[in-house]
């Protein structure tokens, strides 16, 4: 999800028309703040607030209500670089919407990285979930070490402000936490991330800075990885296991297949009794998805959700509200830097047997 290139897709001047925001915050300095461009007539949709950058949208639906818990994109004039380091984030907002197209409220900063004792740097795509009467933010963000961690802040509200744990959750490592609670209860907590998102650097039970960012391509890819949430929703219940992803053909994805593998910005939903695990190929800038019957997988790929957005990177979620299912997504329409991205939302449409119809974000 995080880190960039210097290579920027389709990388044209942009233009402005979003659903309305009540946000009266500023961006923080005059370079990042969005501007007007020329044509917003060739993006599929539009960006849901306009007023400060947003990026790797994790939706929710909280009593009958659409939550966004957002990266916070912000101008650090930090040079780019493959490990992310001008991804340099310091807090959230979080959005809200009574349904998809309606009025979006900024409810302003649930969450600062001042306010996280165990935090140096970095505050990537977060989630959040309900349970036991609480709200739940789970972040990613490094360690005093530059090692990323993934924490955990609860609150009494859906949009803050949350109070962060004094410790990352043991055992926890790499970035993009996705939770995600079944229908019989219990809860799972997905991550990972390759590269910038050091997912490479865990192949064994220690963490290890000298493993290159990319594997051979003869090599099985490295999986994401899932673990239950204990019953207090602060700590894993198990060990965390590695999650496998099948070519149609049951063999493992290789890495070399970077159009298919697991690269980062994975996703849980179920629809019908199937497990649908989606997440981003990075490189080759796709949204894919892959299913089972299991939660903990193993998991066959089927096909890709949507095709290259403007901008490096590329993260997602899916919702159902009011019996439609909607993909949240972001490009770089308000500024064409892709460090500094804004969120959209469109909806998701499936075909008869469940399969996913492929989404085109550029008209």
């Amino acid at each position: 999800m995080r880190f960039s290139h210097s290579y920027l897709l389709l990388g044209a001047i942009l233009g402005l028309t979003a659903c309305e925001s009540n946000s009266t915050k500023q961006p923080e300095t005059a370079a990042a703040t969005p501007t007007a461009a020329a044509d917003s007539t060739k993006y599929l949709s539009q960006p849901l607030v306009r007023d400060i950058y947003t990026a790797d949208p994790s939706a929710h639906v909280f009593n009958g209500k659409i939550y966004v818990y957002p990266s916070h994109d912000i101008e650090t004039g930090m040079p780019e670089n493959d490990n992310g380091d001008h991804f340099a984030m310091r807090d959230y907002h979080i959005l809200s919407m009574d349904s998809v197209g309606g009025k979006v409220t900024d409810h302003g900063v649930a969450l600062d990285i001042k306010d996280i004792p165990w935090a140096k740097r970095q505050l990537w795509a977060p989630d959040a979930a309900f349970k036991n009467g609480t709200y739940y933010l789970y972040f990613p963000v490094k360690d005093k070490q530059d090692i990323f961690r993934i924490g955990v802040a609860t609150s009494t509200s859906p949009t803050g402000p949350f109070k962060a744990e004094p410790q990352p959750i043991k055992g926890s490592y790499s970035i993009d936490p996705a939770v995600f609670t079944d229908t019989d209860g219990k809860t799972y907590m997905y991550f990972g991330g390759i590269w910038g998102g050091q997912l490479q650097r865990w192949r064994t039970a220690q963490y290890d800075s000298t493993v290159a960012p990319s594997q051979p391509a003869q090599e099985v890819a490295i999986g994401p990885r899932v673990a239950t949430m204990s019953a207090d929703m602060k700590e894993f219940a198990g060990p965390v296991k590695e999650i496998q992803i099948l070519g149609k053909d049951g063999k493992p994805l290789l890495a070399g297949d970077n159009e298919k593998r697991f690269f980062e910005g994975i996703w849980m939903h179920k629809y019908n009794g199937k497990y649908y695990l989606s997440y981003s190929t990075g490189d080759t800038h796709l949204l894919v998805y892959a299913t089972s019957d299991s939660p903990i997988g193993p998991f066959t790929y089927q096909g890709v959700i949507m095709e290259p957005v403007q901008g490096w990177t590329t993260h997602h979620s899916i919702i159902e509200k009011d019996g439609k299912w909607y993909i949240f997504y972001h490009d770089t329409q308000l500024s064409d830097k892709t460090w500094l991205r804004n969120v959209k939302v469109t909806e998701l449409k499936r075909n008869a047997d469940g399969s996913i119809q492929t989404i085109k974000p550029m008209k």
